[in-house]
């Protein structure tokens, strides 16, 4: 059961990403999507371990199925720890994501590891410390579309039954 999940939620995180994106025109390969919406949903849901798979598999498959297979470890490594660290946070002190207060925190404290991953494995691509800077805004924008997404979808869930009586 616990395989058919990750599936389930690493798939969410995968059509939430395909479905509805823009390209940047800053930045190498910057786009704005629901993926990273989706993966602070998982995580706050449904904890570290779950939110650090469904972020690096789905927005992995994105990258690799996606045009963008240059970015799929990248992505894998920077979608992971995003997504552990929320849920980890996020499941913090006894909270397995009630707290409005941490889920926020966590999505915020997330960025920072993403974007450093993100700029590391650009410079490294590229072999240029300066270029990966001019991703940093959509990065950013992308993080903080997620987070005004997600922190009301995650109230609004956390009040149905399934949630309720976990």
């Amino acid at each position: 059961m616990d395989l058919v999940l990750t599936a389930i939620l690493s798939t969410i995180v995968l059509l939430s990403t395909v479905f509805i994106n823009i390209k940047l025109p800053i930045g190498q390969g910057g786009l704005i999507h629901l993926g990273t919406a989706a993966l602070f949903i998982v995580a706050i849901l449904f904890g570290p371990k779950k939110g650090a798979l469904a972020g690096a598999i789905g927005m992995g498959l994105f990258d690799i199925f996606g045009g963008w297979i240059i970015w799929a470890p990248t992505t894998i490594i920077a979608r992971a720890l995003q997504g552990y660290i929320v849920g980890k946070i996020a499941w913090s002190k006894g909270y397995r994501g009630e707290s409005v207060k941490l889920n926020i925190l966590a999505a915020v404290a997330s960025t920072p590891v993403m974007l450093a991953v993100y700029y590391i494995g650009q410079g490294i691509m590229y072999n240029n410390w300066v270029a990966p800077l001019a991703s940093i805004p959509g990065d950013l924008i992308q993080s903080v579309v997620g987070l005004v997404i997600a922190i009301p979808l995650c109230i609004a869930l956390k009040k149905t039954p399934f949630f309720r009586n976990k």
